[in-house]
């Protein structure tokens, strides 16, 4: 494994939920999520691959653990109705239906699209244990999950602006 490769056998892979077809990206073969799904093996990217699909900015964050300053992000105060994907392979993550204004200066749900649309694993890098979040597709860094969110759920996924892309819903 490369620097900063992850076992699989160290994901907190959530389950249930809905399958869904994932649309797929740059020829890449479409993924059921949901319950059941096998279909959620990491994307074969090298490096040099993924530095050269994402911008200097996604590649620190969501290749590297990076963070995005906070109210710096283009989606933390967005309000329009549609779906966040992932900014690196499209794979849905969050409805605008679980977005809510947490006060922190990013984008934060109280629950992924799916229930396997992220995968969670313990971060300790700052000398504190927290849930990292991670796109259960391509294992992007998107954020972190923190147990101070809004009911139904309690949760707050607090994703990094850069690590997404928004599509509208139609009128």
């Amino acid at each position: 494994m490369g620097a900063g490769a992850i076992s699989l056998a160290a994901w907190n892979v959530s389950r249930g939920g809905d399958k869904e077809a994932v649309a797929p990206q740059d020829n890449a073969q479409p993924v059921l999520c949901g319950e059941g799904s096998e279909a959620m093996d990491e994307i074969p990217k090298t490096d040099a691959e993924w530095r050269k699909k994402l911008t200097p900015e996604q590649y620190d964050v969501m290749r590297r653990q990076g963070t995005e300053a906070p109210y710096s992000g283009k989606y933390y105060k967005t309000k329009d109705t549609g779906t966040y994907v992932c900014a690196a392979c499209g794979q849905v993550l969050f409805s605008s239906d679980t977005k809510f204004e947490s006060g922190t200066g990013w984008p934060s749900f109280w629950k992924p699209a799916q229930n396997t649309s992220v995968v969670e694993k313990t971060d300790t890098s700052l000398g504190m244990a927290r849930t990292e979040v991670l796109c259960s597709r391509c294992k992007a860094h998107l954020g972190h999950v923190f147990e101070d969110g809004p009911k139904p759920t309690g949760m707050r996924y607090c994703i990094n602006s850069v690590s997404l892309d928004f599509k509208k819903a139609p009128p």
